[in-house]
Order: structure tokens, then sequence, then C-alpha cells
């Protein structure tokens, strides 16, 4: 229960990837912490692995409507628990690549540099793995950048009908790898192994707990310290600052029908890149009259979460993979020797059925039904970078909505990419049954709920309170601190100046496990262990 009459050394806002990492780094240095979140923890349900009920009902999906550009409304696909959207991401576990932090010509144009380096972030990036319980292989993939330690678990390995696709990959010179994932599996000893390998990861909660999301590694084993008090159901309003507006002084929270306040030395936001951006306009003041330490006007620009896709390459074999998030590919994350320019990322999704496909159908190929389809598919994600764009935006409206404005970019980059990936799968070994002629083609899953916000375009949020050197074109410093309010931190994927072309969880727990350091120093804890 928290306490409203009690001064915390730190406030937390937030459970996900940033905020429940962060957590964990700072558990044991003894300081009072409180932890705001405004879900509660996911029920554990039979539920949780039907694709029905997840996919089609939407059952975990927030009831919270936002606007578009235009006053429409939007039904974000987001989720708000205990944990954040880890508790729904497919675990997929990527470094960005060392040239990501530094300035790339797309073809739409440029995607700028961070900052920081990757060498800034490699140690944390290695504590991240440990920490999440990452699988995976060094030296598979020629763009990952070197590592100071190999991953912590052996690579999920490939059922057979990913492994030809692998070796088909290979005999054309190019370089599939397996993909790192947060797993708490043991395939050496499948009867001890926490994780089944089900098909119902990629998107569902994990009802055994196997899946490395920020509740089950971080959140719960910081909670076993007492100087750690942890509010659910609790709405982060507004942060008051003093007279001088330097410094947060007060955090209004709404839980259920009450108003309660808090006081903290050091505030860490970390609601996620819209929510954490939504936040600080809300707390708008005669000294911050556009938003809380938006004296530079960035804060809310600069939305970005990929150009993605989901794509089905039918077949007239059937496709009996269960756990199928296991290869990628990079061989065009920089270009290729027909394009100089970045493409992006291809790897899977969870296995598609039938309910999952009707909640966004695709297309019907000529004489197949959605479950004849999903039978004999293999469901590639493609990733492409978008480029921060200004009036790609979180903003609010009179009554104080969300508004999410963002038109995509740098598609022409994502459109050769799926021409890259068509041109593969008809270069597949010869099928002994069809021959060439097995692959029937790719059809495009369309990832829109209700033909609005792009699904994924949600779970890879980012970029909305981005970090740098010049107070006159960010909100934070190199320790994602806010240039105008001294006890103000942003930790989640809101400080990213771009967004490259990999999943972004694992760069925002590197970065809470480096701000976890920083503040360590700040407030004079003792160390701990991260």
């Amino acid at each position: 229960m928290g306490d409203s009459t009690m001064h915390y050394d730190i406030a937390i806002i937030g459970t996900g990837a940033g905020g429940g990492t962060l957590l964990h780094a700072l558990a044991p240095t003894g300081k009072r912490i409180l932890v705001l979140e405004r879900g509660d923890y996911v029920p554990r349900e039979k539920a949780n692995w039907s694709t029905r009920a997840v996919n089609l009902e939407g059952r975990y999906n927030t009831k919270e409507t936002w606007r578009d550009r235009d006053g429409q409304l939007l039904h974000p696909h987001t989720n708000y628990y205990v944990g954040g959207n880890t508790k729904f991401y497919g675990a997929a576990l990527f470094r960005l690549r060392r040239e990501d932090f530094g300035e790339i010509k797309h073809w739409g144009g440029v995607s700028p540099a961070w900052p920081i380096g990757y060498e800034d972030l490699e140690p944390y990036y290695t504590a991240a793995e440990r920490l999440y319980h990452v699988h995976g292989e060094r030296g598979e993939d020629p763009t990952d950048p070197l590592a100071s330690a190999a991953y912590p678990h052996p690579p999920v390995s490939h059922e057979p009908r990913i492994q030809q696709l692998h070796d088909d990959m290979a005999g054309l010179g190019l370089h599939p790898f397996h993909v790192p994932l947060g797993v708490m599996l043991d395939e050496k000893n499948p009867r001890a192994s926490r994780c089944l390998r089900c098909e119902t990861c990629d998107g569902h909660p994990c009802l055994v707990s196997a899946k490395c999301d920020a509740q089950v590694v971080c959140v719960d084993p910081a909670l076993q310290h007492s100087n750690v008090t942890l509010l659910t159901g609790a709405y982060v309003s507004k942060l008051e600052t003093g007279a001088s507006g330097g410094e947060v002084r007060r955090i209004v929270v709404k839980r259920g029908e009450a108003t309660e306040r808090y006081t903290a030395d050091v505030v860490v936001v970390s609601a996620g890149a819209i929510n954490s951006a939504a936040l600080l306009l809300r707390s708008a003041s005669d000294r911050h009259p556009h938003g809380l330490a938006n004296g530079s006007d960035v804060v809310g620009r600069h939305y970005m979460g990929h150009v993605n896709s989901v794509m089905m390459a039918i077949s007239k074999c059937p496709n009996p993979t269960v756990f199928q998030k296991t290869l990628g590919l990079n061989d065009f994350y920089f270009g290729s020797p027909e394009w100089e320019y970045p493409m992006g990322h291809i790897s899977f999704v969870g296995k598609l059925d039938a309910d999952t496909l009707r909640g966004g159908a695709p297309a019907i190929a000529p004489g197949w039904t959605l479950d004849l389809m999903a039978k004999h598919s293999m469901d590639f994600w493609l990733t492409s970078e978008d480029l921060p764009d200004p009036d790609n935006r979180v903003s609010l409206d009179r009554e104080g909505h969300i508004v999410l404005a963002y038109q995509p970019n740098n598609e022409t980059a994502h459109e050769r990419l799926t021409a890259e990936l068509e041109h593969l799968m008809k270069q597949q070994t010869r099928c002994q049954a069809h021959g060439h002629e097995c692959h029937e083609g790719l059809f495009s899953r369309n990832l829109f709920l209700g033909q609005r916000i792009p699904l994924a375009g949600v779970a890879h949020q980012n970029g909305t309170v981005r970090f740098g050197h010049d107070p006159r074109t960010s909100a934070l410093d190199v320790h994602c601190r806010a240039h105008e309010v001294d006890n103000l931190y942003v930790v989640h994927a809101s400080f990213f100046p771009s967004s490259a072309a990999v999943n972004p969880a694992l760069t925002i727990m590197a970065n809470a496990l480096r701000i976890a350091d920083h503040l360590k120093t700040r407030l004079g804890a003792r160390a701990g262990t991260p």
C-alpha cells in the first residue's frame, strides 16, 4: 500500500522494458522506491493461450480510445499491465547494429546519429541479455556488432521446415541466423524446461511464466526487497513542479475514485513513447506552457514505430512448425549490390492460425480457405526503418485525449525488402511433391486494428522525447534527464533519436541499466546487483 505522506527516493512510472528493468537494478540499493503502474497483473487463465481470445476478441487490449490527426477514433492495440507490453511481445531481443548509432543515409532521407555510441551501451547489452535469459549464437549474423561475451544460453533450435529454409538461404550465399530470444527454455532437459515451445508465445501472455518479460524477470524479484512499493491501478495524471519549474515536486495519481499525491527526489517516466509524451504534455504549467520539459518543442514529436509487414508465404506443402520465430536474415539490412540503401530485417512471427487471420484477414488465395492458408503458410515479419519526422507526433486534444498523427515514410525501402523475400522464396529447394511450383506466393496480412493504427506501429513505439546534447533540439540529456527539470528522467523508447530496423526492446532494457548506474551515483546508493 502506498503512503502519500511518505517521501520516496525514487518514483518510477511504468513497469515495462524500461521501468521494470530500471526497478530491478535499483531495488538492491536500499533506496525507498515507489512504482506506479496504471494496470494490474495479467490474470492467469486458459485464455492466455487462446488466439481467439487474444487476437480476435482483443481480450487484453486497452479499451481506451485515441484520436487521429482528423479527430477520428483510434482503437490502439496496446496493453496496460504489470510488465507493460513485454507481457505480449515475442521476446526477440536484438542489439542495434553499431552503424545504427551513427548517421545513415536512406532512400527516404537521413537517420540521425545518436549522442552516444554502441560502445557506451555494449556492457549494458551484455547485462540485459543475461538478465532476460537470451538464447542466441554470436557470429552467424554479419551485421551483428562485436560483443564482450557469448549469449548466456544456446540458440533456440529450428524445427525441420525452418531448418530447410535456413539451409536454402545459406545455399544461396546468404547468412540466416538464430533469432536471439528471451525464453526460459532448456532443450537438453525438456522435462525440466519451463518453456514448452508452444505456438502462443508471440503476442500472448505466457501462462507458465516462461517468457522473459519485465514482470517475471524484473518486477516480481524486485518486490522481494522491502524498500520497494508497487501500486497498481495507479494512473499518473500530472507531474507538478515547484515555483521555479526546475524540479518535479508532486506526482498526481488517480486510483479508482481517489486522487493521491506523492513526492520523490527523482521521478522517472517509463510509460512507453506515446503515454510518456502525453504525460509531459498534460503537465503543462505557467513555467512550462507547452508541456513539462518541452522548451525545445520536441516532446511528442518524431514518433516512430517502424515500417512493418507480416507476409504469408503459401506453399502446397503444409508447414507443421509450432515454434516458428527462430530464424532471421539481415543480409539486406544495409542494402545490397543492386541497391545501396538500407532495406531492413526479415524474421518470423509466431505461427498464424485461422482465428488470428480472421482478425486481419489477407486476400484469400484462389481455392484456399483461411484455415488452409494458415496450415500451409510460413509467416514472415519484415521491418524497415522509419525516419524521424517532427510532424509524426503525439499531442492532446482539448479534452485531453491522445492524438496520434503518423504518416509512414521510407516505404520504398520496405517495398524492396518485400521483393527480396519474394525472390528468395521462389528459389527454395525443389519440393519432391510439387517441384518449384510448391510456392504459391506472398500474401500480406492486414495488421490494422479497425483499419487505423498499425498494430506493429504501437508495439515498436519510440522517439517522442529524444535525447541529445543540445537543449534546443532535444528534451533529454545523454543520461535521459530532462534538460529543464533536474530530477526528471524518461527511461523508455521515447529517448530514441532514430528507430533502426530491429525490435527496440533490448536497447530499452540496456539503456535502463545504464541510467540505473547513473542514478546510483547521483543518489549515493550502493551498487547492488543488476
